[in-house]
């Protein structure tokens, strides 16, 4: 399964890193951004909706497995709420690519440019990270998808979360892993939503691609390229 993500998160090494001058500098810097980390705090404390415990540590990439459970949107996503976040994966890579250009749209046509003839930006660029990952248990399906109509309602985005999150705490009592549902965004496509942690298997970063959306006749268009993988500063 497919899971995007902007390539600046990919990095195991910290932005403090070009403003220490010493080692000695660095760890002061690091303990002083740990007191006010919400990613750091959540590692270390947990969240109102998951504790230490459900997190995983000592794997390759667990870094990218707990940051998906500790930094929920405010508002949650379709099936997670905002106190605990999931891991969202797509079929392909397509599907993932539909999901993320839909929402990145979205989030540009609501920024008002007075100077644009549009309105709103005419153009944005970014890279992402394609995450694989594997997935080996029993998820719930919602199928066939017209007993669940309620919860794939495409908009209004965050009101039409509303009834699956209410589905996923249901199903999260019933200690359920997650749940497999077509795609909101891409037709055909299937995505899956993983409750638990410790279920996200292998999680190893492929391919880089940049993501660019372009204003055209009221709507954004989207351009996917490959990019080449440059060397991390990777800490030891």
């Amino acid at each position: 399964m497919h899971r995007l993500l902007p390539s600046r998160y990919s990095e195991t090494g910290t932005v403090l890193d070009d403003l220490a001058e010493d080692e000695e500098m660095l760890e002061k810097l690091i303990r002083l951004d740990g007191a006010t980390n919400d990613r750091i705090q959540g590692e270390q404390f947990g969240l109102p909706g998951i504790s230490t415990y459900e997190l995983i540590y000592g794997i390759a990439n667990a870094h990218i497995v707990r940051a998906a459970f500790l930094h929920p949107s405010p508002t949650g996503a379709r099936f997670s709420g905002p106190t605990r976040g999931a891991w969202y994966a797509g079929d392909k890579l397509e599907t993932s690519f539909a999901e993320v250009s839909y929402h990145k749209a979205k989030r540009l046509a609501d920024i008002i440019v007075p100077e644009s003839v549009a309105g709103v930006p005419e153009s944005e660029s970014s890279t992402y990270d394609d995450w694989l990952a594997d997935f080996h248990g029993e998820f719930h399906s919602l199928e066939p998808a017209t007993n669940y109509a309620t919860c794939l309602v495409p908009e209004p985005v965050p009101a039409c979360y509303a009834e699956p999150q209410k589905l996923a705490q249901a199903l999260m009592k019933e200690k359920s892993n997650g749940i497999l549902y077509p795609s909101v965004r891409k037709k055909g496509g299937r995505c899956l939503v993983c409750f638990r942690p410790a279920l996200v298997y292998r999680p190893r970063r492929d391919k880089r691609y940049l993501l660019s959306l372009y204003w055209d006749r009221n709507r954004y268009r989207q351009e996917i390229h490959e990019v080449p993988l440059k060397q991390s500063r990777n800490r030891p």
